[in-house]
Protein backbone atom coordinates (compact mmCIF):
# COMPACT_ATOMS: atom_id res chain seq x y z
CA UNK A 1 0.00 0.00 0.00
CA UNK A 2 1.26 3.92 -0.86
CA UNK A 3 0.02 6.31 0.91
CA UNK A 4 -1.97 9.54 -1.06
CA UNK A 5 -0.58 12.63 -0.74
CA UNK A 6 -4.27 13.63 1.09
CA UNK A 7 -3.77 10.55 3.05
CA UNK A 8 -0.45 12.40 3.98
CA UNK A 9 -1.91 15.24 4.82
CA UNK A 10 -5.02 13.60 6.87
CA UNK A 11 -2.70 11.75 9.19
CA UNK A 12 -0.96 14.69 10.09
CA UNK A 13 -4.32 16.42 10.55
CA UNK A 14 -5.68 14.04 12.90
CA UNK A 15 -1.85 13.88 14.70
CA UNK A 16 -2.12 17.34 15.33
CA UNK A 17 -6.11 17.22 17.06
CA UNK A 18 -4.77 14.27 19.10
CA UNK A 19 -2.04 15.82 20.10
CA UNK A 20 -4.19 18.54 21.53
CA UNK A 21 -5.51 15.55 23.57
CA UNK A 22 -2.12 15.50 25.58
CA UNK A 23 -0.84 12.58 23.33
CA UNK A 24 2.57 11.88 21.96
CA UNK A 25 3.51 12.78 18.57
CA UNK A 26 4.05 9.68 17.21
CA UNK A 27 1.41 8.28 18.84
CA UNK A 28 -1.01 10.36 17.54
CA UNK A 29 0.30 9.86 14.05
CA UNK A 30 0.10 5.76 14.69
CA UNK A 31 -4.39 6.99 15.45
CA UNK A 32 -4.20 8.73 11.77
CA UNK A 33 -2.37 6.40 9.75
CA UNK A 34 -4.98 3.57 11.59
CA UNK A 35 -7.83 6.13 10.48
CA UNK A 36 -6.93 6.59 6.89
CA UNK A 37 -5.21 3.34 6.13
CA UNK A 38 -6.88 1.68 3.35
CA UNK A 39 -6.63 -1.36 5.70
CA UNK A 40 -8.38 -1.55 8.83
CA UNK A 41 -5.58 -3.38 10.36
CA UNK A 42 -1.50 -2.72 10.27
CA UNK A 43 1.39 -4.38 11.37
CA UNK A 44 4.16 -3.28 13.72
CA UNK A 45 6.40 -3.11 10.39
CA UNK A 46 3.81 -1.33 8.36
CA UNK A 47 3.51 1.28 10.85
CA UNK A 48 7.01 1.96 11.09
CA UNK A 49 6.80 1.73 7.33
CA UNK A 50 4.02 4.06 6.46
CA UNK A 51 5.28 6.85 9.25
CA UNK A 52 9.17 6.38 8.50
CA UNK A 53 9.89 6.55 12.32
CA UNK A 54 12.40 3.91 14.16
CA UNK A 55 11.12 0.67 15.38
CA UNK A 56 11.86 1.86 18.96
CA UNK A 57 9.30 5.18 18.25
CA UNK A 58 6.65 2.52 16.91
CA UNK A 59 6.59 0.66 19.84
CA UNK A 60 6.29 3.25 22.62
CA UNK A 61 3.45 4.69 20.48
CA UNK A 62 1.71 1.32 20.14
CA UNK A 63 2.40 0.37 23.56
CA UNK A 64 0.56 3.41 24.92
CA UNK A 65 -2.06 3.02 22.75
CA UNK A 66 -2.63 -0.21 23.86
CA UNK A 67 -2.47 0.93 27.26
CA UNK A 68 -4.79 4.08 26.94
CA UNK A 69 -7.04 1.49 25.48
CA UNK A 70 -7.29 3.41 21.90
CA UNK A 71 -5.73 0.65 19.94
CA UNK A 72 -6.19 -3.30 19.83
CA UNK A 73 -4.53 -5.94 18.11
CA UNK A 74 -5.60 -9.34 16.57
CA UNK A 75 -3.58 -12.38 14.84
CA UNK A 76 -4.13 -14.95 12.07
CA UNK A 77 -4.35 -18.29 12.12
CA UNK A 78 -0.63 -19.07 10.63
CA UNK A 79 0.57 -15.65 10.89
CA UNK A 80 2.71 -14.76 13.98
CA UNK A 81 2.14 -11.36 13.38
CA UNK A 82 -0.07 -8.53 15.14
CA UNK A 83 -1.91 -6.74 13.51
CA UNK A 84 -2.64 -3.26 15.13
CA UNK A 85 -6.40 -1.41 14.83
CA UNK A 86 -8.20 1.37 16.04
CA UNK A 87 -11.17 0.20 18.87
CA UNK A 88 -13.16 2.19 16.80
CA UNK A 89 -16.08 -0.31 17.13
CA UNK A 90 -15.91 0.33 21.42
CA UNK A 91 -16.36 4.20 21.02
CA UNK A 92 -19.38 4.70 23.19
CA UNK A 93 -17.77 2.86 25.69
CA UNK A 94 -14.29 5.00 25.45
CA UNK A 95 -16.53 7.96 25.55
CA UNK A 96 -18.85 6.67 28.69
CA UNK A 97 -15.11 5.93 30.26
CA UNK A 98 -13.85 9.47 29.87
CA UNK A 99 -17.22 11.10 31.10
CA UNK A 100 -17.32 8.90 34.20
CA UNK A 101 -13.02 9.88 34.83
CA UNK A 102 -14.64 13.32 34.67
CA UNK A 103 -17.47 12.32 37.12
CA UNK A 104 -14.79 10.89 39.29
CA UNK A 105 -12.39 13.91 39.28
CA UNK A 106 -15.96 16.08 40.43
CA UNK A 107 -15.71 13.94 43.60
CA UNK A 108 -12.14 15.31 44.28
CA UNK A 109 -13.29 18.82 43.19
CA UNK A 110 -16.34 18.53 45.90
CA UNK A 111 -13.57 17.80 48.51
CA UNK A 112 -11.46 20.44 47.69
CA UNK A 113 -14.09 23.14 47.78
CA UNK A 114 -15.14 22.24 51.36
CA UNK A 115 -11.17 22.88 52.12
CA UNK A 116 -10.97 25.78 50.12
CA UNK A 117 -10.60 29.13 51.87
CA UNK A 118 -13.60 31.62 52.03
CA UNK A 119 -11.46 34.24 51.59
CA UNK A 120 -11.09 33.34 47.12
CA UNK A 121 -15.40 33.65 46.59
CA UNK A 122 -14.70 34.82 42.91
CA UNK A 123 -11.92 31.37 42.49
CA UNK A 124 -14.42 28.89 44.52
CA UNK A 125 -17.34 29.98 42.45
CA UNK A 126 -15.34 28.84 39.56
CA UNK A 127 -14.88 25.25 40.98
CA UNK A 128 -18.60 24.97 41.89
CA UNK A 129 -19.53 25.45 38.29
CA UNK A 130 -17.03 23.18 37.03
CA UNK A 131 -19.06 20.99 39.25
CA UNK A 132 -21.70 21.62 38.52
CA UNK A 133 -21.25 21.30 34.42
CA UNK A 134 -20.06 17.86 35.06
CA UNK A 135 -22.98 16.62 37.18
CA UNK A 136 -25.11 18.03 34.22
CA UNK A 137 -23.35 16.37 31.54
CA UNK A 138 -22.72 13.08 33.52
CA UNK A 139 -27.19 13.36 34.27
CA UNK A 140 -27.72 14.29 30.14
CA UNK A 141 -25.32 11.47 28.60
CA UNK A 142 -27.76 8.58 29.06
CA UNK A 143 -30.49 10.94 27.43
CA UNK A 144 -28.31 11.90 24.40
CA UNK A 145 -27.19 8.67 23.88
CA UNK A 146 -31.22 7.57 23.07
CA UNK A 147 -32.06 10.74 21.31
CA UNK A 148 -28.84 10.17 18.63
CA UNK A 149 -30.06 6.53 18.59
CA UNK A 150 -33.47 7.53 17.85
CA UNK A 151 -32.59 10.22 15.27
CA UNK A 152 -30.46 7.66 13.39
CA UNK A 153 -33.81 4.77 13.29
Amino acid sequence: MVLTEKQKTLIEKIGIAIEHEGLQPVAARIIGLLYVSDKPELTFDEITAFLRISKSATSNGVNLLLQTERIEYITFSGDRRRYFRLKISDWRNAFTRRIESMTKFNVVLREVLEIRTKETPEYNKNIEEVIDFMDYVSEQMPILFREWENKRK
